[in-house]
């Protein structure tokens, strides 16, 4: 018997700043929240994809080999890059990787969130024809 998923449902993150993270992901990157169970958790959506972000107990401390290396986000276009990168680079995000064109053709650049976590905007032709 072969099994499948639906496909990933969510990513859940330990933060140790919610509220910086929350902005981030709200008012940068355009999510909604969509459940606030008390004020150490909040879930996020876009409408398609799904961020829980939970508040990092004080003595969390991921060893460095254990982190996420990176979340990513899929854009309409490769303008849609450079105007993603030059909108964050405005706001003060810092920026990690400037845009870059792949050899298959996607193209991206990488911040950080608030909490040091690595964000990727991507274009990619293949993927972001099917939104």
């Amino acid at each position: 018997m072969k099994l499948s998923t639906l496909g990933l449902h969510h990513l859940a993150l330990f933060v140790k700043n919610l509220e910086a993270c929350e902005e981030f992901y709200t008012k940068l990157v355009g999510m909604q929240v969509v459940w606030r169970p008390d004020e150490d958790n909040i879930y996020l959506s876009s409408g398609q994809d799904n961020l829980a972000l939970h508040r990092a107990p004080a003595h969390f401390s991921p060893a460095p080999d254990q982190r996420l290396d990176h979340l990513g986000f899929r854009l309409k276009s490769a303008e849609d890059v450079d105007n993603w990168h030059q909108f964050l680079k405005d706001q003060g995000v810092l920026i990690r990787r400037t845009p870059k064109t792949h050899r298959d053709g996607a193209k991206s650049f990488y911040c950080d969130d608030p909490d040091g976590n690595t964000v990727q905007f991507i274009y990619h032709p293949a993927a972001s024809s099917k939104v």
